[in-house]
């Protein structure tokens, strides 16, 4: 059965036979690369062509998560150290024009890096908004507390690793900003009306209905759907995102 719509990780270094034969026969659409699978930039570039052969398309795209700050699957030494999303919200605080110039040339200096790796796609710009007693899963991974400000600056590193040659992924929509605990470890639950989310969680996302990938947030959200999180929500997802946000590209 073929798995096109799918993105699949691999466990170190480099693919493994059963890994090979695995992605032969599944054919995802793509693959994404953890910190497990960073040692070098040469090593990569070898990983990412063995990915890519395992499907037999060179335009296989390869995903990963380098925001900057504590999210860098690439780290030091071999890659620069970049900046997390708070310190140019700090910047934006003092000189608006100035953090906005910063973060697209820092968005474009790491496109670089991400494509001399052979990565293709970079899951950012993260577009939540934290609130107050939120859980600090998202905190400086976040270019502030207000919308405008978020639109501005995320915009400027969508737009940096686009004219890089990376494609950006939006996250985490429609918004995690509220949750009070780290989905990664255990389900966060919102109890926020749904007015309230579409006048801030949604906001910043509205500006965004023409990035070409989004990454949902596994949130329940119980105004919307208590029965599932957004990620696999059919109504938050048709509704929603799809629907009040407009948002139309690959989730």
């Amino acid at each position: 059965m073929k798995a096109r719509a799918v993105f699949f990780g691999c466990s170190g270094f480099e693919v493994t036979p059963d890994e090979r034969k695995f992605f032969r026969d599944a054919d995802p659409l793509g693959f994404i690369l953890f910190s497990r699978n960073c040692q070098n930039p040469q090593q990569m570039q070898a990983l990412t062509a063995q990915l890519r052969d395992c499907v037999g398309r060179a335009d296989a795209p390869v995903l990963i998560d380098q925001e900057g700050g504590r999210v860098q699957r690439m780290k030091a030494p071999h890659w620069r150290s970049r900046p997390a999303a708070r310190r140019f919200a700090e910047l934006y605080a003092e000189d608006p024009e100035r953090a906005v110039r910063l973060t697209y040339l820092n968005a474009r200096a790491m496109a670089q890096d991400l494509l001399d790796a052979g990565v293709t796609v970079d899951c950012a710009p993260v577009l939540d908004v934290p609130v107050e007693g939120a859980h600090d899963v998202i905190g400086d991974r976040a270019f502030g507390t207000r919308v405008p400000q978020i639109v501005a600056l995320g915009r400027a590193q969508m737009r940096g690793l686009l004219d890089g040659g990376v494609l950006p992924v939006i996250k985490h929509i429609p918004g995690h900003g509220r949750a009070r605990s780290d989905s990664h470890l255990e389900l966060p639950v919102v109890d926020t009306s749904a007015a309230e989310l579409s006048a801030t969680d949604f906001a910043p996302f509205r500006h965004f209905a023409d990035a070409p990938f989004a990454m949902t947030a596994h949130v329940v959200y119980t105004a919307l759907d208590a029965s599932a999180p957004a990620t696999t929500s059919a109504r938050v997802i048709g509704e929603i995102i799809r629907g009040l946000i407009g948002y139309d590209g690959c989730l």
